[in-house]
């Protein structure tokens, strides 16, 4: 948020000062987590070998290197999505290993309108003992849908296929209610999984109402989510 606005914030309520602090770091926790791991690509894959008792051979890669994260979405849908952003460019978050994975965060506060997106990759190789880049990432896509289910800090978990968005991609809809002592703000987030050969693009788009702000609808954030997961699934080469 700009300055001028985290004054004004400040000075409204230091609770929602308090609140968004917590959910620069909470909300996207689990789904960084999540992208950062290679937990998905270690199990779930068939393995590639010949029936002969000859060696295995790895079958190659279509998308062998990942884009920059805070560059697979346009700065005009990260304004939309995330308006009175005071970073347009992203933060970059995760580790720093971007050739196999990488996340950005972008935020904005637009007086009690709160917004946050997150974009992470995640890149697999063929493995002759695993199965396929393909493969183990259709194994994370999975597990990167089921993580939501999951959890049980959130509620009212809507799961659908999203068409049009990567070889494959899953849409999942939820409340998060995050705590502040004894009051608390809902969060209503959406996550998108696809699936673009051997790479899974992850994109998580949350909103609150703080105050005496409204807390956005579930087809509004849907809609925007899915519009910066074909932008992500777009920049992969």
């Amino acid at each position: 948020m700009s300055r001028s606005t985290q004054r004004t914030s400040q000075r409204r309520s230091p609770r929602l000062a308090r609140t968004l602090a917590c959910a620069a770091v909470a909300v996207p926790a689990l789904l960084v987590a999540g992208c950062s791991s290679d937990s998905g690509g270690g199990t779930g894959g068939s393995a590639s070998s010949d029936d002969g008792g000859g060696e295995a051979s790895a079958a190659p890669v279509k998308i062998k290197e990942l884009p920059d994260a805070c560059k697979t979405v346009s700065r005009d849908t990260v304004k939309k999505l995330t308006p009175k952003t005071d970073n347009a460019s992203g933060k970059r978050i995760g580790s720093g290993n971007t050739k196999d994975s990488g996340s950005c965060l972008w935020s904005g506060l637009d007086k009690f309108d709160y917004k946050q997106l997150t974009v992470s990759l995640k890149r697999f190789e063929s493995d002759a003992s695993r199965g396929s880049g393909d493969e183990l990432a259709g194994t994370f896509l999975t597990q990167q849908a089921d993580a939501v289910k999951a959890e049980k800090t959130i509620s009212d978990v809507k799961s659908s296929a999203a068409s049009g968005i990567g070889d494959k991609a899953t849409s999942l809809s939820y409340k998060v209610e995050k705590k502040d002592g004894k009051k608390s703000e809902d969060f209503r987030e959406h996550r998108i999984v696809a699936r673009s050969a051997n790479v899974v693009v992850t994109v998580d788009y949350a909103g609150a109402g703080f105050e005496s702000g409204k807390t956005p609808k579930a087809d509004d954030l849907k809609k925007n989510a899915e519009k910066a997961a074909k932008e992500a699934v777009a920049s992969l080469k």
